[in-house]
């Protein structure tokens, strides 16, 4: 983070100070600007522009930061022990307690020339006083439980959507370790992975199906298949409540629901219900909806051109979204050198014919597969790992200057709650 400060002796006291945060990219991913009122000196306004940034990473939970700025002073002091008897002097303690419980992050000088982004805010200060911006992106540091295993990107995945500021970020591998996360406050809940029933018992399979909110009894919830041994008559369905934290074993066969294709893309939540892709022995390839308050299922057979693909092949694959407010799948060949991808949304659950086909887009070249969906824009992984964002309405693509994942990468909105889990939603 780059920090620098506006102060004039004949300001009326008053400094500005302008913050530029950037990834280990370079790219700008933060910015803003502070207002301070009865500063006595050029160095007063430095230790209050350095304040500044200690309040921001704070707030933002920055753990891995670098400040920058061009008072060689104020960094020095930062870095010795000598004690500060000038009024701001908290501010340098209270950095080093910073970089003292954060040690991956640290203090440095940067001359003056490295430092025009943040000069130029702080001038721009005195007309928008007290600002944030939010540009592009920003790096989370994701939950201490996934950092195990070696190739950790590869094993864990967040199951569904982001649900009031939540996710449910689970192991790929085996399903039976995941947490709900809100990475605004940084809050992690462990889930215990079975319920008491089954903690003594041989399980040869546990597979998470959907994660989402019961608008009913206000409560956070966690569905997910149990396979005894292999034996598919003696499978069944729980249902964590996060209210109860405990499991229920729900009232109906194991073999009657079709489970989930186990995909990054194969499931979402909406509206107080969870979707997920399967195949159900009489209507076929179907999108199942579970009412998380009613908890009942609902099944909606694909349309033709949807459902007549190879599994194992993997010819043809359909991806679950939320488009705009609408249920959407988007289903495109994969073995093929330019893609096209075929968008349709679904009217009223439980009825096939209302499938619509809204958009066609493609064919389109050097295009892996779909990620994400927004408003009126779709997120692409390119073959390369850049991701792209393509608007609907203007037809237009776009490089957002991100790279995903070597196998798999997920797109989703997310709107900042910072209230504990479990606690009000906002």
């Amino acid at each position: 983070m780059n920090v620098d400060t506006h102060y004039r002796s004949d300001s009326d006291g008053r400094s500005f100070s302008g913050l530029i945060l950037r990834g280990s990219d370079g790219n700008a991913v933060g910015a803003g600007t502070r207002v301070h009122e009865g500063v006595q000196d050029a160095l007063m306004a430095e230790a209050y522009g350095l304040l500044d940034a200690l309040l921001y990473a704070e707030q933002h939970h920055l753990t891995h930061i670098i400040f920058e700025l061009d008072s060689l002073y104020l960094v020095n002091l930062v870095q010795s022990d000598r004690q500060i008897w000038k009024s701001w002097g908290y501010v340098v303690r209270r950095c080093r307690g910073f970089l003292h419980e954060n040690p991956n992050s640290a203090i440095k000088w940067i001359g003056r020339n490295g430092n025009r982004v943040a000069d130029a805010l702080a001038k721009w200060a005195a007309i928008e006083p007290n600002m944030d911006w939010t540009i592009n992106k920003v790096k989370l540091n994701y939950p201490p439980q996934f950092y195990a295993r070696k190739y950790v990107i590869d094993f864990f995945r967040i199951l569904g959507s982001a649900v009031n500021g939540m996710l449910c970020v689970y192991d790929w591998h085996d399903h039976k370790n995941f947490v709900l996360w809100n990475p605004t406050t940084n809050e992690i809940k462990v889930v215990p992975h079975v319920s008491d029933r089954i903690k003594n018992s041989k399980v040869n399979t546990v597979t998470l199906h959907g994660f989402g909110y019961d608008q009913v009894r206000d409560d956070y919830k966690v569905i997910q298949h149990v396979n005894y041994d292999g034996v598919r008559h003696d499978s069944f369905w729980e249902i964590y409540s996060l209210k109860s934290n405990s499991w229920v074993r729900l009232g109906f066969g194991g073999f009657d629901i079709p489970i989930r294709y186990v995909s990054a893309y194969g499931n979402v939540y909406m509206n107080g219900m969870c979707h997920w892709l399967g195949d159900d022995k009489i209507e076929g390839k179907c999108v199942v909806s579970f009412n998380l308050s009613k908890e009942m299922f609902f099944i909606t057979p694909l349309p033709f051109m949807c459902s007549c693909f190879d599994d194992d092949n993997m010819h043809v694959l359909n991806n679950l979204f939320v488009l705009n407010g609408h249920f959407t799948m988007i289903t495109y060949h994969k073995k093929t050198t330019t893609k096209s991808f075929h968008i349709s949304i679904l009217g009223e659950f439980g009825v096939k014919e209302s499938w619509v086909r809204l958009f066609d887009i493609g064919p389109l070249s050097c295009i892996e597969q779909p990620i994400g969906a927004g408003k009126n824009n779709v997120f692409f992984k390119k073959e390369d790992g850049e991701l792209v964002c393509f608007n609907l309405t203007t037809g237009m693509i776009e490089e957002i200057g991100v790279k995903g994942g070597r196998c798999r990468c997920q797109m989703m909105i997310y709107k900042k709650n910072l209230h504990p889990i479990g606690g009000k939603n906002s």
